[in-house]
């Protein structure tokens, strides 16, 4: 899918750059333009952010729309809070999960697993997209902060390559 999707941004950069943060930030496209959620973005703004032209946003935006299959996805995305930056102010642990292959099934599978059997609640996972991001990583935010033997277990699961704690 995703590789369609950049065929019809190959040869325009500035636009490549704008679907890679939709992407990412999981803005949606409805009547030809650009939500986050249900607020509405200004093109001007977006574009000062992303570092493109304005109309770089407006055809992004146009593109989208003329292509149903491109349409239907963009329109259904939704944007998802992130607790990894905050999570120490709640008192909770974070803990990122280097995969060996991130396209590896499991990996989420065998961590929460670990983490269940020591009866901590995983609060949130967010996992990377192997294909949108060049270096994935697994991202979970549990009520209390984890001890070291149980990142030291985690480090061995299968399909880990390294673990940081935050």
């Amino acid at each position: 899918m995703w590789k369609k999707i950049y065929s019809y941004f190959k040869r325009y950069p500035a636009q490549q750059k704008v679907v890679a943060a939709m992407l990412s930030y999981g803005l949606s496209v409805k009547k030809g333009k650009i939500f986050c959620g249900n607020i509405e973005l200004s093109a001007s703004k977006m574009a000062r952010a992303l570092k493109v032209d304005r109309r770089a946003i407006i055809t992004t935006a146009e593109t989208i729309m003329k292509h149903k299959e491109m349409r239907e996805f963009f329109s259904d995305l939704m944007p998802t809070s992130n607790f990894k930056e905050a999570a120490s102010k709640m008192g909770w642990g974070v803990i990122e999960i280097i995969p060996k292959d991130a396209s590896m099934p499991g990996i989420l599978a065998n961590v929460s697993k670990i983490i269940a059997d020591e009866k901590i609640s995983i609060r949130q996972a967010i996992v990377d997209d192997y294909v949108l991001k060049e270096e994935p990583r697994l991202y979970i935010i549990t009520e209390k902060p984890l001890k070291g033997n149980m990142i030291e277990k985690i480090k061995k699961a299968k399909g880990v390559k390294g673990v940081a704690t935050y």
